[in-house]
């Protein structure tokens, strides 16, 4: 029972639709970043080095990049609700999951042989029942603000008739 309880909740927190990402893919994430009250996009951009468990909900990425002669690694969870959005650049040829021998490696050596492929169509994410949910939750939310307009305006004009009739019996005395 608990099992498939877990597993349930598990499968919530995933998100509906998210970029098929491979170990040599050359990615930009945008992690929202929150300092103080206020919150911004920050864009981290670099080579997969490893994919951990890509089909759990925790789900995982390395990602290097070389910034001012020093390497600099993260992992970002790809589930997480501070991974606005993850694209890929390029992509690359490899014959492993995880390429740690890139972190001994600088310059030319460095380079991965990259491979053509359709940036738009991995790019795309977009989840049709996603979007009819959002489509169908504008629509109910539009029309409880109509009705709510509706309520307030009758409630105003009942309050003007009390209104008006408190003056006119002011005005008999």
């Amino acid at each position: 029972m608990s099992f498939e309880l877990i597993k349930l909740v598990n499968e919530q927190q995933k998100k509906s639709a998210v970029v098929d990402v491979k170990s040599g893919d050359t990615v930009r994430v945008h992690q929202k970043i929150k300092e103080g009250n206020k919150e911004r996009i920050q864009v981290f951009e670099g080579v997969v080095i490893r994919t951990d468990r890509t089909e759990s909900h925790t789900a995982r990425i390395t990602v290097r990049k070389v910034t001012s002669g020093v390497g600099v690694e993260k992992s970002f969870l790809l589930h997480s609700p501070l991974v606005e959005k993850i694209e890929v650049v390029r992509r690359s040829k490899v014959r492993r999951n995880y390429l740690s021998f890139l972190r001994n490696r600088s310059g030319k050596s460095a380079r991965l042989r990259g491979v053509s492929f359709d940036r738009e169509a991995v790019n795309d994410i977009r989840d049709e029942a996603a979007e009819a949910e959002e489509a169908r939750l504008k629509e109910a939310a539009k029309a409880e603000a109509d009705a709510k307009a509706a309520e307030k305006a009758a409630e105003d004009a009942a309050l003007e008739a009390k209104q008006a009739e408190v003056e006119a019996r002011h005005a008999d005395a």
